[in-house]
């Protein structure tokens, strides 16, 4: 889509024009702008495909939070039929007004048009105007329906101009500053949903208040509903829950259609008033009772096809965040209680946690309900939980956890939550999300905070993180040598105290991959010192074994580098790890990665600047060595690619840096034989291992293993794999 629009942008801004050449059905036409709104590629250069409405009809449209000037939006969509039309929260100046003039002047939408939001927006609107004798107000546009206009500047003499509409069914004006409902009387027969939440600004008296409610006879659904958390003693507050608590008490006669009432936020009502509102109300469907301390009451146990958003039960707050996603207020509310309920619960509940990400989702600058939100993500989706999620959800839910790491990098509470909510084997190795933000987020936390739980946490999550990136991914971390530098600091705080700790072990770790074929990441370790400290972490964790092959293994990334190999021509060093190849006592892990250093380094003996009579004993014990390896069992390494042993299978190198090089080859190739045979045929490495099998200076012991190898090859190969891999090109 992108290409297209990139391909065909006119310089007079006017927008790509080879799709308008289409003839896209409507539901096409809508689904294309919903997509593009979505994704953010709604702006005034894209919409100008909708210019042709003949082409591209479209009848429900929706531009909510994107980038659309007025210009845009009259000549692009206001020449359609629109049947619905949701322009919230839409940045750049775009007005009420604007969207009004220009809906007017389309006859046909005048009529057409039956939904209409435009919450967020500045109205913008005086007296409804005239224009050549046409009124260009909300009631020019005569066919409306539904209205949408919260968080507005909306006046009174505009809510009387809105009520003048014949249509009129369903009004939102929640957060608006009207002062006086009194206009609502113009379209008492037809109003069917009146969503009223805090209006801070009504001064109209409780007895008013009621005479108005009592005459919109054809009301099926009121919100008059209040934020809780504001401290509001003011008169409008107080007149609201009295207008609610009589209106609980005045029996079926007050709005005798009601099916619907949200009261949540006003907390002086009680409960006989609601009892005897519920019972004497036989088809309510739904009561708003969030934060009223009502929603436990027992009578709502005893109406059980009764919908109820309140606090008292997983059920009730599932509701609570479906209707109220777009109120902060209720939204953390919610969150709390939901927090505190699934603390130790160990029941999948997708459907939960999808709406605690649309949460996070419509609020996105909110510190309060990302701190909730991340909470309970945690207890959502921890220990196996995460499991049993759809993939798809636990990749958005990620997505919003990296959001609020690095939108809220201040907020301690927020961060801790997503780290340890990231701290979930499964969803690291098997979630698709952007795992190079994610580590540069972990590390940018790390590099602030050395509280011991958490800094194990974080570090534990970077060193999975970094396993599972690109090797273009991470050269660009290896570029930032912030991120090495903070590694090599946790490795060099526990070494100081000698311990031995996930957290060292996982920083190691983390080291180690970061290191893997990446050029400039073994040099950025050689720069900030980390040689001088692996060679005292090797020494002093002698005994430790699971360090000392973390160690070797980042030495070998290095060895493989052949500019960094003069780097490790330290003969103390060698000596060490010659002695560590040797001791039949220590582990064969150890042994092998210590063979694999000293496989790269013999392998060069131009580069070789030591005594050379070292490099011959280095040779010597190789071969002897290996021959003395059992096989494992257990995965101990694995390659991203096999590139590093290109080098060590050529026919000229001594027999004991081949034998090193097939040893391991067929120890992972046994050990994950789809993956890594697969790997070995795409590079080209069973060529190598096919003339090392015939070369007649090949050692017996090297030959055994090359064979070995190509057999597993073959076995894995299909019989026509086989029969061509054994042909020469263009021969039969």
């Amino acid at each position: 889509m992108m290409d297209v629009f990139t391909a065909n942008e006119r310089e007079d801004g006017e927008g790509p024009q080879t799709l308008c050449d289409l003839c896209l059905a409507q539901e096409l036409a809508d689904q294309l702008l919903q997509m593009m709104a979505t994704k953010g590629m709604l702006n005034d250069v894209t919409v100008g495909i909708f210019r042709n409405s003949e082409k591209l009809r479209l009848r429900s449209a929706s531009i909510r939070y994107c980038k659309v000037s007025a210009k845009a939006f009259r000549l692009a969509l206001c020449p359609h039929r629109l049947l619905e039309l949701d322009a919230s929260w839409v940045p750049g100046g775009l007005t009420g007004a604007d969207v009004i003039l220009g809906l007017a002047s389309n006859p046909d939408c005048r009529a057409s048009l039956q939904m209409l939001a435009l919450n967020g927006l500045s109205l913008n609107l005086g007296s409804p105007e005239k224009d050549g004798g046409v009124c260009v107000g909300f009631s020019s546009l005569e066919g409306l329906k539904t209205l949408h206009l919260v968080n507005t500047d909306l006046t009174d003499d505009i809510l009387e101009d809105i009520c003048s509409l014949p249509r009129l069914e369903t009004l939102d004006i929640s957060c608006s500053s009207v002062s006086e409902l009194n206009a609502l009387l113009k379209c008492k027969n037809t109003l069917r949903s009146l969503i009223a939440h805090r209006l801070y600004r009504l001064d109209t008296s409780p007895v008013r208040l009621l005479f108005i409610f009592a005459q919109l006879h054809a009301l099926r659904h009121l919100d008059f509903s209040n934020n809780h958390f504001a401290n509001d003693d003011s008169e409008s507050r107080v007149d609201g829950d009295e207008t609610v608590r009589q209106l609980l008490e005045a029996g079926p006669q007050i709005l005798p259609s009601l099916l619907s009432l949200d009261i949540s936020g006003r907390k002086t009502i009680n409960d006989s008033a609601l009892r005897g509102f519920v019972e004497s109300r036989s088809g309510l469907v739904f009561l708003g009772l969030l934060a009223t301390g009502l929603s436990s009451s027992p009578v709502l146990s005893s109406h059980e096809n009764l919908k109820v958003t309140g606090e008292a039960n997983e059920k009730q707050l599932w509701e609570a965040l479906r209707r109220y996603r777009e109120r902060e207020c209720f939204v953390k509310e919610a969150l709390i209680h939901l927090y505190h309920l699934t603390t130790d619960t160990d029941k999948p509940q997708p459907d939960m946690l999808k709406l605690v990400v649309e949460a996070m989702q419509s609020h996105p600058e909110s510190p309060h309900v990302h701190l909730l939100a991340t909470a309970c993500v945690f207890n959502l989706t921890t220990r196996d939980l995460a499991e049993v999620m759809p993939v798809r959800l636990m990749s958005a839910t990620v997505t919003q956890l990296l959001h609020a790491m690095e939108t809220f990098p201040n907020i301690q509470q927020v961060q801790s939550n997503c780290l340890m909510a990231l701290c979930n084997d499964y969803l690291l190795q098997n979630v698709p999300f952007d795992r190079y933000l994610a580590a540069m987020l972990v590390i940018k936390w790390l590099s602030n905070h050395e509280e011991p739980t958490l800094q194990r946490i974080a570090v534990a999550v970077i060193s999975v993180l970094v396993a599972k990136i690109s090797i273009e991914e991470t050269a660009l971390l290896s570029n930032d040598m912030s991120f090495m530098k903070q590694l090599l600091t946790v490795v060099q705080q526990k070494a100081m105290l000698g311990v031995v700790d996930p957290t060292l072990k996982f920083a190691l770790s983390a080291l180690w991959n970061l290191t893997d074929e990446t050029p400039t990441a073994a040099r950025n370790f050689i720069e900030c010192q980390g040689l001088e400290l692996y060679k005292e972490v090797l020494e002093s964790y002698y005994s430790e074994t699971t360090i000392q092959q973390k160690v070797l293994g980042l030495l070998n990334n290095i060895a493989e580098v052949e500019e960094l190999q003069s780097d490790l021509m330290d003969e103390d060093l060698l000596e060490h790890i010659l002695s560590l190849l040797q001791d039949s006592q220590m582990v064969v892990g150890v042994r092998y990665f210590a063979g694999g250093i000293l496989a790269q380094l013999a392998s060069r003996a131009e580069a070789w600047t030591l005594d050379h009579a070292l490099r011959r004993t280095v040779l010597e014990q190789l071969h002897e060595s290996i021959t003395t390896w059992p096989h494992l069992e257990q995965e101990m390494v694995s390659y991203r690619s096999f590139r590093p042993f290109c080098s060590l299978l050529q026919t000229c190198q001594p027999s004991g840096v081949q034998l090193w090089a097939v040893w391991a080859i067929h120890l992972v190739c046994r050990q994950n034989a789809s993956y890594y045979i697969h790997m070995l045929t795409k590079e080209g490495l069973t060529e190598l291992l096919k003339a090392l099998d015939t070369h007649p200076d090949t050692h017996s012991d090297v030959k055994r293993v090359s064979q070995s190898i190509v057999l597993m090859v073959q076995e894995q190969q299909t019989p026509c794999e086989v029969a061509n891999s054994q042909t020469e090109p263009g021969k039969s």
